[in-house]
């Protein structure tokens, strides 16, 4: 039962105070490559473990031995990209726990012994922190302040487990403590991909039987971009990822996963028959509160469910619009509209920019209640910045899972899951 529920996202996980590995048990491995500024403070800040290796990707300027005392140097003579260094990484190690951090990331004082105790569970292959975003060497206050609130890094302030479809899909390798025994089992990472190749590890791992957990009680901090073309340059390279990954796991990388019921309801609506829409949305309510028999507080309840069911598969397919469907969205506004059907425009502009307007005012009324923090990029960003920039990354990430496909030639990275 308890497995059910932690596996359904209904529980989450308290471990108690032993029967988990303890700090001795863990290798920390870092990959490196030509930018070792941060790495004395990335080691600082995760603190004493069993061991150290520094994984040195091919640099032009090799870390060396003062810049990591202690460490063990493991270096490549040619660059293979994350994976490639990271199963340098853990290969070497003997401990029974492997914490992946980058060079880059700076982690909090209670990361590692909040990560440590989650392994008591042992179906548990790997558990992240929290992706927080900092400030880097010469980051514009205007790109600082929209990372901070929608970096693709940071996962939320929700514990959840992480598999394919849910609300926590994937975590970054950014920051992973990892079970040795998994990684082996699972063959590491895949060195193919120098993007993506920490979502194929973790589905990997869910379909091996493996549990892997998201838990934001325990962070990490990583700095934004230097600029503009590197932040729009990294949207554009994780787009390109989902045709190599569509390829290894098929419709779990679908732009949108719908109810084929809520399907007809928006086909119907773009189709230009609201009237149809609404009677099947109503209809569909209707026979599932049915189910509910004379209990009317459950057929309410479940009525409830269904309508906004389908209004969440609207925002679904407004994202899919901003995120991979743009080009042919825009070839049925103008088939429509030489048909005489107005509406279709306003549509599409409005996929693209009300979900933005709507997330800003989220952004200006939040608060987090540990520190009291005012709500992140809403001071510092007016309505019309914040919009372009949340279009900006979206098309940056819709450019690269285009250019993937073609690349690819394949339609899967575009094609919904019913």
């Amino acid at each position: 039962m308890a497995g059910r529920l932690l596996d359904g996202g209904l529980g989450h996980p308290r471990p108690g105070a032993a029967g988990h590995p303890g700090a001795n048990d863990v290798t920390l491995v870092v990959p490196i490559r030509d930018d070792q500024s941060g790495l004395a403070a990335t080691l600082d800040s995760v603190g004493k473990v069993g061991a150290v290796i520094i994984v040195d990707d091919g640099s032009v300027r090799p870390v060396t031995a003062d810049q990591a005392p202690g460490a063990t140097l493991v270096g490549r003579r040619t660059p293979g990209g994350p994976g490639a260094a990271r199963n340098t990484g853990w290969r070497a190690a003997t401990t029974e726990i492997v914490l992946f951090v980058d060079a880059d990331c700076l982690a909090s004082p209670d990361c590692l012994a909040t990560l440590l105790p989650h392994f008591a569970d042992p179906r548990l292959a790997a558990v992240a922190p929290r992706v927080l975003t900092r400030s880097g060497a010469g980051t514009p206050a205007w790109l600082a302040a929209y990372e901070r609130r929608r970096s693709p890094l940071d996962l939320g302030p929700h514990e959840a487990p992480v598999r394919a479809g849910s609300a926590v899909p994937f975590v970054p390798t950014a920051a992973l403590a990892v079970r040795r025994e998994a990684l082996e089992r699972a063959g590491g990472f895949d060195e193919a991909l120098h993007f993506g190749e920490d979502v194929d590890l973790v589905w990997r791992l869910g379909k091996r039987g493996w549990r892997v957990r998201y838990d934001p009680s325990a962070s990490v901090t990583h700095p934004a971009r230097g600029s503009a073309s590197g932040w729009l340059g990294q949207r554009y390279r994780y787009g390109r990822s989902a045709a190599p990954l569509a390829a290894r796991h098929g419709r779990d990388v679908a732009p949108v996963a719908l109810n084929p019921w809520s399907a007809a309801v928006w086909g119907l609506v773009a189709g230009g028959r609201p009237a149809a829409a609404a009677g099947l949305a109503a209809g569909t309510s209707a026979a599932l509160a049915r189910r509910a028999g004379s209990d009317r507080a459950t057929a309410r309840t479940l009525a409830g469910l269904a309508l906004t069911g389908h209004v969440r598969a609207g925002a679904s397919l407004a994202e899919a619009v901003r995120r991979a469907w743009l080009p042919p969205a825009l070839t049925l506004a103008a088939i429509c509209a030489r048909k005489g059907r107005s509406w279709a425009w306003p549509a599409v502009v409005a996929a693209l920019t009300v979900p933005a307007a709507a997330e800003w005012m989220t952004v200006r009324v939040d608060e987090r209640p540990d520190t009291g923090e005012p709500g992140l990029g809403g001071p510092d960003l007016g309505l019309l910045a914040w919009m372009t920039l949340r279009l900006a990354d979206d098309l940056a990430y819709q450019a690269g899972v285009w250019s993937g496909a073609f690349t690819a030639r394949s339609l899967g990275p575009l094609l919904p899951r019913f």
